[in-house]
């Protein structure tokens, strides 16, 4: 009897045995699966959050613009005061086009009236009062300008480096980018004054982003589809006509 109980008992022990590792499979199977699915759906998700923006934008268009009140004035924000901006810009275009005057013309003017005017108010004030009037003293602060003095060194300083490294040579699409972007720019010169290209611009600025911003689903798949075609025929006119210009070897310098 003992010796039945002693053989009847391992089996009961590696029965159980078993049946906890089957458990113990099914559990790490199930695991395993859904840990491939999450990571199935992560990769999709990535996926998806990979969408072609337009000059590999990676922020909202806010961002892209700077942020703060610029960035709401031409995202229109506050449609109040974009719409008064954008009127007050059209007002001074139309009143320059229409009477044909030149703005340095117009602000020297403008300095000889209120000089005048405030010329003889203040030599009427001191006839009538014995004293002369409180011509309040007009200051400009010195941080803002010192701000915008930074940003445009910043800026320049791009510009510079970007020339630069043009005129080096070595990047032969950068130096055709910028002949055709400065054979653009003197062809528009040529059609208007400054004035009317710098309200131009400023039109742009307050139409082409609000515009971008909501329908950016249906514009960035277009843009998309037109940077492929490009570098299509960029990579033809490359192998027809670039790669027969002869090229000096390039002599590194050692350091």
């Amino acid at each position: 009897m003992s010796d039945h109980a002693e053989n009847t008992e391992p089996k009961s022990e590696s029965l159980i045995d078993k049946i906890v590792e089957k458990i113990h499979d099914h559990d790490s199977s199930s695991s395993s699966g859904s840990d491939a699915e999450t990571e199935g759906s992560a990769s999709s998700s990535t996926l998806k959050e990979k969408v072609f923006r337009i000059f590999g934008r990676e922020r909202p268009v806010h961002h892209v613009l700077g942020g703060g009140k610029p960035a709401d004035l031409f995202l229109w924000r506050n449609k109040k005061i974009s719409a008064g901006v954008l009127s007050g810009a059209t007002l001074i275009w139309v009143f320059f086009e229409l009477l044909e005057c030149h703005l340095l013309t117009f602000i020297s003017r403008s300095l000889i009236l209120a000089l005048g005017l405030l010329f003889l108010w203040s030599n009427a004030h001191t006839f009538i009062y014995k004293s002369p009037p409180r011509i309040p003293v007009v200051q400009l602060p010195a941080d803002p300008f010192m701000e915008l003095a930074s940003t445009l060194r910043a800026e320049i300083n791009c510009g510079f480096a970007l020339l630069r490294d043009i005129a080096t040579g070595r990047d032969l699409k950068k130096f055709l980018t910028a002949i055709a972007a400065l054979w653009v720019l003197s062809i528009v010169g040529s059609w208007c004054n400054f004035l009317t290209l710098f309200y131009i611009n400023f039109v742009l600025l307050h139409t082409v982003p609000v515009v971008y911003e909501k329908y950016e689903d249906k514009i960035d798949p277009l843009a998309e589809k037109a940077v492929i075609e490009f570098k299509k025929h960029y990579a033809v006119f490359e192998e027809k006509v670039l790669s027969k210009i002869p090229k000096g070897p390039l002599k590194g310098k050692k350091a």
